[in-house]
């Protein structure tokens, strides 16, 4: 009898979402790690992740024996080798490359396949999210850094060594660019991923005395910023209006490679849409050459939280 049960796992920056799906796309059971808190110990990770895997599975009065495979999207993860490398935001995978999708697999007893992060979000959001029906969008997911999934022609674009779709590191600030975790300066990743927009915070508080409730924090994060905007406060409506001017730009440029349908976004910092969406739209429209205006919308992922990643991993799982 097929096996008619799959899990997908989304890795993040901070946290690793689970879930067992069935042949339907419903999510039976979920789990969650921490990805931050191993340190630079990636056979540590591997362990604690292949537990919650079991408990979860459990958790829905399952066995691995009932899982045809597992699906794994991660930063860097790529889906020729299995392997996750040089992650900047994973700090068990930031110097080094690890065979996460062998490991997963020996300690779990099934199958497994990984890919980047965003193109398993991207996988789910055509599957079942603002991207049904399309068959050529760019994913962007607007987390711990910033991620991108391309799809052409119904199909995510591996390019010739499983790693195209880097568009967190292209660069949108030629000069005096900000150091990006990567290594590299002025990545969009380092000025529009929720770090990066609290760092902008951050610099701007230190070159000015305008008063924003932003002053009273230790901590920023994009959370506060945008709790702050809601209350009306300016300098946090500011730091909105530059980072989606930022992100407009850049898809202006993504579009001129791959003339999308939709730019579609996901992630904790695309929650704040009602303040991203003009300036991106805006700068976007102003930047994109006339063979393409008016023909390239931006939506919002329509999936709740990590839905669009775990159902994405979980595709990949099907064809094992």
């Amino acid at each position: 009898m097929a096996k008619q049960y799959v899990v997908g796992i989304d890795i993040g920056g901070q946290t690793s979402k689970l879930g067992v799906v069935d042949a339907r796309g419903d999510v039976l059971a979920q789990n969650v790690i921490r990805t931050d808190t191993f340190g630079t110990d990636a056979d540590a990770y591997i362990a604690a992740l292949a537990e919650a895997v079991k408990t979860c599975i459990a958790a829905a009065n399952l066995t691995t024996e009932d899982i045809r495979g597992i699906g794994v999207g991660a930063p860097n993860g790529n889906y020729y080798t299995g392997v996750v490398a040089f992650a900047p935001n994973l700090a068990w995978a930031a110097t080094q490359a690890v065979p996460l999708a062998e490991k997963l697999s020996a300690a779990c007893g099934v199958p497994v396949s990984l890919t980047n992060d965003a193109n398993a979000a991207a996988v789910g959001e055509m599957a079942y999210g603002a991207a049904r029906g399309m068959k050529n969008f760019i994913m962007i997911t607007l987390g711990t850094g910033v991620g991108s999934g391309i799809v052409v022609d119904g199909k995510v674009l591996y390019g010739h060594d499983g790693f195209a779709g880097e568009l967190g590191h292209t660069c949108v600030v030629r000069h005096n660019g900000r150091t990006c975790g990567c290594g590299k300066t002025g990545c969009l990743e380092a000025y529009c991923s929720a770090i990066g927009i609290a760092r902008t915070a951050r610099e701007w508080l230190a070159a000015s005395g305008q008063p924003t409730p932003l002053r009273e924090l230790q901590n920023i994060t994009s959370k506060d910023i945008y709790d702050a905007a809601q209350q009306g406060d300016n300098f946090s409506l500011r730091l909105f209006e530059y980072t989606g001017t930022l992100l407009g730009q850049s898809f202006a440029d993504f579009v001129a490679f791959s003339a999308p349908e939709a730019i579609v976004l996901f992630g904790g910092l695309a929650r704040a849409k009602e303040f991203l969406y003009e300036p991106m739209k805006r700068a976007m429209d102003e930047n994109l050459l006339k063979i393409w205006k008016g023909k390239v919308k931006i939506v919002f992922s329509e999936l709740k939280e990590s839905d669009a990643a775990i159902l994405g991993a979980s595709a990949l799982a099907w064809e094992l």
